[in-house]
């Protein structure tokens, strides 16, 4: 299983990356979630996805901590939030090219579903599970991310610059935190 779960992991800090938004916080969440699948492997099912079972692993730390911020921190007006999404502290890094960009102006449910569709390379039937929606609604939320981003990118809208997509990235952590 540790080799299986080592060659997993860049998949993973992909997945953690769209979610968290920060590598910081990317970073951390896959660390936890390979700790918590190590102390569990008795829990995984011989036979069956593991990348599946690390992914849902990963999200449900994923939306526990943001459930767990939320009670922590009064952030009313988000500034805590857009500090913590701050891509490690430096306007320079927080460049991204208009694909990624325009990633952001798509709502929660697409990105995620295209993310694990397009990116992660799960099957749509491991994505419902994860996402625990059912398979056809996975396949509406990618078509539907699918038309937007075509629409956003060849129709020249206009994306958010680094500095919003920073604080954009904050808002999707919080409302996906606020989902689960």
């Amino acid at each position: 299983m540790k080799d299986e779960l080592v060659a997993a992991l860049p998949m993973l800090r992909a997945f953690a990356r769209s979610l968290a938004g920060s590598r910081d916080r990317a970073d951390d969440l896959v660390q936890e979630t390979v700790m918590r699948a190590l102390a569990n492997k008795d829990k995984f099912t011989e036979g069956t996805n593991l990348h599946a079972w690390l992914v849902t692993i990963l999200r449900n730390q994923f939306y526990s901590e943001g459930r767990k911020r939320r009670r922590e921190i009064e952030d009313a007006d988000g500034s805590h939030a857009a500090r913590l999404a701050d891509i490690g502290g430096q306007t320079s890094r927080v460049e991204m090219d208009d694909f990624l960009r325009a990633m952001q102006l798509l709502p929660d449910e697409q990105r995620e579903a295209l993310i694990l569709i397009g990116a992660s390379g799960f099957s749509y039937e491991e994505a419902a599970e994860i996402c625990r929606v059912r398979v056809g609604t996975v396949k509406s939320r990618v078509s539907r991310a699918r038309a937007r981003l075509e629409e956003i990118l060849e129709g020249g809208a206009p994306l958010p610059d680094p500095e919003s997509a920073k604080a954009s990235m904050a808002e999707i952590g919080r409302a996906l935190a606020i989902r689960s």
